[in-house]
Order: C-alpha cells, then structure tokens, then sequence
C-alpha cells in the first residue's frame, strides 16, 4: 500500500464526494444509476389489463401496478430496503409480495388488493397455515395454491384450497421447490434433489393431495427444470429444460399417457422457453456467446421462426392473449428498454418510466482466449476516446458461478470506463451459456478452476497491450466477490488491487451461517459437507491464502445477507488485521446486495475511489 498517500491499514472504506472533477462527468454516471427502470410486466391471467412490475422509480425497487385498460401506476410496497418478489393472482383482484426483514431473504407471502390498501393497514398473510423461510416457488390459481418454503429442515410444500388453512403435501430434508400448477389445478410439478445434487435437480409431479403420478430423473449429472404447464385447461402437457446432450435443450412430458417428446431445434448454444397462450407454440430465448436470439417454435409443424429483436440480451420475454410478444431488451452501449413486437411486425416501446434517461456506455467485444479447460469467451470495453496502448484494467468477476456476463447494459461497468479503466469480463469455467461440461468443471476444485481461466485473459489483455500490467484490479460481488478474495491470495503478482463484493471469504464459516439450499449447494459443488470433504473446502477458501495477500483491499459487506454471512468475513479481516495488511471495509444494512438506489450509488463510488487512490490515478 502507498503510506505516502495518507492512507491507513484496515480502516473503514472512504466515501468520496464526488469521483470527478469534471462535472458533466459527475452527472453522467450518476444519472445512469438514478434513472428509472421498469422490468417486464407480469399480468393476471383472466384479466391481462392488470399487471404487475418492478421498478425503482422511487429511488428503491419496489412493486408496482399497472392498469392498462386506463393507464394508471401505483406503487404497491414501499419499504427500506426494497421489495422484489411479487405475483398476481389470475383474477387480477391480488397482489402477492415477500416480506422479509431487512434484505435477508427470509420471511413469508403476503397479499393485498389490485386496487391498493388503506394507509395504515397491513398486508395479509397470504397463506395462512405456512410457515415463514426462504421462498422455494409459488403456483397460485382460482382457487388452488402452492406454495414451497425453504428453511433448515429443507423443502416443505404447501397446498391451500379454497381460502382453507395450507397442509403440507410433501417434505424433505433436501432442497427443492415448487415449479408449475397445471392450468385445471390439479397438478403439481416439483424439483427435488432427494438424490442429493440440488444442481441437477430431479423432477416429480405430485396431485393435491401429495399423491405421486409421474417422476422423472436424467440420471447423475443432468439436470431437468420443469418450466410450466400448457396455459389451457385440462392440457397436461409440461414444457421442460434437459441437458441429455451437454446443453439446455427442450422436451413436452405429457403426463395425460406419461410420454415426451424432446423438440429438436438446431440452433447453437443453449435454449429456454415459454408457453405461446393456445399452447399450440413456444416462445425460445437463444442464447449463444453471451447474446440473445427469440424465436416462435411451432409444435404441430416444427417450424423455428426468428423474430425481430435486435443485437444485445432479452433479460424476461412473454406473450400475450393477442400474440403480442413482450420482452426487456438492452445492450452494453444502450439502456434497458420494455418492448412490444406486434404480430404484423410492428414494433414499439411498451412502457416509459419516468424522468430522465440513462446516458449510453460503449459497445463490448469479443474475445476468445485459450486456457487449461478450453476456450474462454470473455468481453472487453474501453473508455470512448481512449488512446492506444494499455490502460488501468478492471477484471470484473461475475457471480452465480452458474450465470454469465453478457451483453447488457450496466452503469457499473460505465462508471468504471469513464473513471479511465478498461473492463473485461470472464466467462470463466463454471458460467452458463456455454453447455454442461463447462458450467460442471469446477465441481471438486470450485474457485481455483475458475481463476486458471481468469489468468488466462489476464496474460492475453497483458500481451495485447491493452492492460497495465501494474494496474490490474480483480473485482466481483458474490461468487465474484470470493473469486476476488482467492485470487488477491493465490495469485498475488497478478493484481495490484481487490474488490469483494458480499464475498465467501472463510468456506468452513460460511458454510456453518448460510441459508440451506446454499449449503447443499455446496456440498453438490464439493462432493459432501465440510465433515466428509474438509480439504477440499479449506484448499478452495480464500482465508487459507490470505497470508500471502499483498495488494490493498475493498471489502463490502451486508450485515443481514444469508448467502455471504458477516462472520465468515470477519474471519477473514481479523486474519488481515493481524498481519497489518491493507484493507478497507464498507458494511451497510440490508442482505446480499441492495436494492436502494442511493446505497448502490453509495457503494459504486467507493469502491472506485479506493481503487484509484491505492493506484495513484
């Protein structure tokens, strides 16, 4: 660290006032956080005029409603640290959020009225007869609802029928969840792992009274995702998302005779897809190099129609009662947009959130880059007007693991490019997107297979001129978080900067405090617990290197997140704190992550400044 700036060993992160000089700069990448952003709606199946969505047009992510049919908005929840799980009964007449506490995720369903509460009354429970936890999938009819809760005793399954108490159709110690409700009600779909792999889930379809009709597993390794029911009443038909070939691909398991029939679409990478509303097609989301494609699949004639949707990535696609096909859309140069394609071809933005617009960033670029597991696809940007030569570099580490970096507009990664670095993302070993056997190659050796990769497209940016060897900065939240962490420590000369978002930072701690579908998530990932595989997680847990940490470190931290918990980070900056090494720490009041406008802002501009202080920018 550079004690000639003033700058002192573990003390907590500076909060800058500005980050520029220049203050159309300031404005810029400030007005890109506060503008405002709608996601795709969500609309009552009986009444598509009435819908739902998110937005954080009031600076925090919170519900909204939308009647179409006279254009009014009204904000459903208002609550301090956001609201994001929402859904509307087919009546239109309910609005369904969670309610948890301070962003740790666990809590319980509540409704009210499409048209709004009175000020001082609250919500009412929504399944009275459950129990509160983590939310494991919803299915909600006329009269019939599912409901599945996630807690420490695993995945327990409720059924309420006609406003009656909910009783329990099916628990488990494993983890697993509710997937689909058939359109007639009396049909269950449900994921399960009781083979013990929440990774590649198994299927069972259940009636309301938990009697099983149907199972069906792919075997050690391949996971099936049921997707949903045929949208017409007494069509047992359930679309499902395989990996029988090394990829997401598509099949329709009629439970009527118990058949299926894998839809063969030849189209490169990986597939989903949704229901078309006579069920007679789908709607297929493509996914291939980090962009997106849509598609109109006929299941009568199998004929694949691409529609016209430009470059870049559809975030959620649906369609409507009159073949309206709606979707989010944006790009790494453009902001995200709601759009509505017609079925004559036209086109418009469906829906404009108010005040001012996002100013664009620059477009991304491919590269692809040899490593130890194969290609590595990655994508590069650098600031508009930069010179030639190499810059400040940002490897911006995303998280998941099984999730990708793609195409898509982020006043993150703008902030960054006008701050003068260029930025890359890895789609390293363990992302989605480019089949099983690369999204599964981490399994045994997680984190340390993933950095191979990283260092790959560290050397490649290095030998191309295009980053500053002695300006290279690993940065992610979450899983990306950890991989910063473990990256500061097994490859030390690599980074002359970190930044750990919300991080597993000590495995064994994290393992102990985090929420269980994580935990059984890791022992799918490791092999077993921490009592049966302990090596494996101490040779993959960032504390084991922190010894040999020797750039300056940003840690950010949510005091009430049940994914990353705060003890294990603890851990992990005592260890610092004790050998005197450089870190800052920032810790707010809310989970994984924050859906406050202000709080994100907040963030971004400290984790910024501290780079380009250690750095000397």
């Amino acid at each position: 660290m550079r004690q000639d700036q003033g700058v002192s060993n573990h003390t907590p992160a500076e909060v800058p006032d500005t980050l520029f000089a220049d203050a159309d700069a300031e404005s810029r990448w400030r007005a890109r956080f506060t503008a405002a952003r709608v996601s795709l709606p969500h609309w009552a199946r009986d009444v598509p005029d009435r819908n739902i969505y998110i937005s954080n047009a009031s600076g925090v992510f919170e519900v909204y409603a939308w009647d179409r049919a006279t254009d009014t908005h009204r904000q459903v929840t208002d609550r301090p640290n956001g609201t994001y799980n929402s859904a509307i009964s087919p009546d239109g007449e309910a609005i369904w959020w969670f309610k948890d506490s301070d962003g740790d995720e666990f809590g319980s369903w509540v409704r009210e009225s499409f048209a709004g509460r009175a000020h001082d009354d609250e919500p009412a429970s929504a399944v009275p007869g459950s129990v509160p936890g983590y939310p494991a999938g919803l299915g909600i009819g006329r009269s019939v609802t599912v409901l599945g809760v996630s807690n420490d005793d695993g995945t327990t399954v409720f059924v309420a029928r006609d406003g009656a108490p909910a009783q329990v159709i099916y628990q488990d110690e494993h983890d697993g969840g509710v997937s689909a409700l058939s359109r007639d009600e009396t049909l269950i779909a449900i994921e399960h792992s009781e083979h013990g792999d929440n990774r590649h889930p198994a299927l069972r379809v259940l009636t309301l009274d938990g009697r099983t009709v149907a199972e069906k597993w792919d075997g050690e390794g391949k996971g099936l995702d049921a997707i949903d029911f045929s949208p017409v009443a007494g069509d047992q038909r359930l679309l499902v998302r395989h990996e029988r070939r090394g990829q997401e691909e598509l099949l329709v398991w009629d439970l009527g005779d118990d058949t299926e029939t894998e839809l063969t679409i030849e189209l490169p990478g990986e597939l989903a897809a949704d229901w078309y509303p006579d069920g007679s097609a789908l709607v297929v989301v493509h996914t291939h190099e980090a962009r997106n494609t849509v598609y109109r699949f006929d299941l009568t004639s199998g004929t694949l129609t691409k529609l016209d949707t430009p470059p870049g990535t559809i975030g959620s696609v649906d369609v409507r009662p009159d073949q309206t096909v709606e979707y989010s859309w944006s790009n790494a140069a453009r902001p995200g947009v709601v759009r509505a394609l017609y079925s004559d071809g036209t086109e418009r933005v469906l829906l404009e959130p108010p005040g001012h617009k996002a100013p664009p960033s620059v477009e991304l670029q491919d590269v692809f880059v040899p490593s130890e597991g194969g290609q590595v696809h990655a994508l590069y940007a650098r600031p508009a007007g930069a010179p030639d030569g190499p810059l400040p570099t940002v490897f911006s580490l995303h998280g998941g693991p099984h999730s990708q970096d793609e195409d898509r507009f982020s006043a993150y990664r703008a902030v960054w490019l006008d701050a003068g670095f260029a930025v890359v993302h890895v789609n390293y070993r363990g992302s989605s997107g480019y089949g099983s056997r690369w999204r599964d190659a981490i399994e045994g050796r997680p984190g340390l297979t993933e950095l191979a990769d990283v260092a790959a497209v560290h050397a490649w940016a290095v030998e191309k001129g295009l980053a500053d060897p002695a300006k290279c900065v690993v940065n992610g939240a979450s899983w990306g978080g950890y991989l910063s962490l473990l990256a500061l420590g097994t490859q030390p000369r690599l980074w002359a900067a970190g930044v750990a978002g919300v991080p597993v930072a000590d495995y064994l701690a994290a393992y102990e405090d985090e929420m269980e579908p994580l935990r059984a998530f890791d022992r799918a990932l490791f092999g077993g617990s921490p009592d049966e595989v302990r090596d494996r997680y101490v040779e993959c847990s960032p504390i084991t290197y922190v010894d040999r940490v020797s750039a300056p470190v940003l840690v950010v931290a949510g005091e009430n997140d049940p994914r990353c918990p705060i003890r294990q980070i603890e851990n992990y900056l005592a260890r610092l704190a004790e050998r005197d090494s450089p870190y800052e720490v920032y810790r707010y009041d809310a989970g994984h992550g924050s859906l406050v406008v202000a709080e994100t802002i907040k963030q971004t501009a400290i984790e910024v400044h501290f780079v380009r202080r250690h750095l000397g920018l």
